[in-house]
């Protein structure tokens, strides 16, 4: 496969900018960064959920840009099959697209209430009650592919797509110590310990960008 570019904003506050770079590395697609600054309006305005629309990850590779999450994690999915990103069963294989594309259109109160902060720790912050519905909802998409493909990603053995969906929600619920059941919590210690989600982490501890108007909430 051709070196590709992947556009991306913020590493401590971009959760879909995580999602495009976690498909792009599990695919093992060799790709350069380009980074957005948060200077930008656009992209601020992305960060800060004031956007409708997602104007990072974008994908560039052999003279085609992708810009939606979905939408590279699918052409990932043609150009590199064996990577897994998406089941071989069929039926596992609608399963996956189905929680991913809830994570992609849903979750609304969760991204408002716990917005994205790597370099944070916040044990007993006050999520609205809102969020608490997306919690539940999300772990119990969880529990049922960790019981149904018996873990330790939510597809089996090794991580797919939808692990790449869900981990800025693990960062989520690391930031603000938010209390899940045992086996949801085993899942985010796995995703967290990744070595890609380690390589994230390390940058965006050292990036020098911050976005104010979400600090100033904390």
């Amino acid at each position: 496969m051709s070196i590709a570019t992947l556009t991306i904003a913020s590493k401590n506050y971009g959760s879909w900018s995580l999602r495009g770079w976690l498909l792009c590395k599990m695919a093992g697609l060799e790709f350069e960064e380009k980074n957005v600054s948060t200077d930008d309006p656009s992209t601020r305005a992305e960060l800060l959920l004031l956007s409708p629309s997602f104007l990072v990850p974008c994908l560039t590779h052999n003279g085609l840009k992708i810009w939606d999450t979905l939408a590279i994690a699918e052409y990932l999915h043609e150009i590199a099959p064996e990577a897994g990103l998406f089941p071989s069963d069929r039926a596992q294989r609608a399963h996956c697209r189905s929680i991913c594309g809830e994570m992609h259109s849903g979750f609304s109160n969760l991204r408002s209430a716990l917005p994205m902060n790597i370099k944070a720790h916040l044990p007993g912050f006050k999520a609205w009650a809102g969020a608490r519905g997306d919690i539940d909802r999300i772990t119990t998409l969880w529990r049922e592919c960790l019981d149904a493909y018996k873990g330790p990603y939510l597809f089996g053995p090794r991580p797919c797509a939808a692990d790449a969906m869900y981990a800025p929600v693990c960062s989520r619920f690391t930031t603000y110590d938010v209390a899940v059941a045992p086996k949801a919590l085993a899942y985010c210690n796995t995703m967290m310990t990744h070595p890609l989600m380690q390589e994230w982490i390390a940058a965006a501890k050292v990036e020098p960008d911050e976005l104010e108007e979400l600090d100033v909430e904390f």
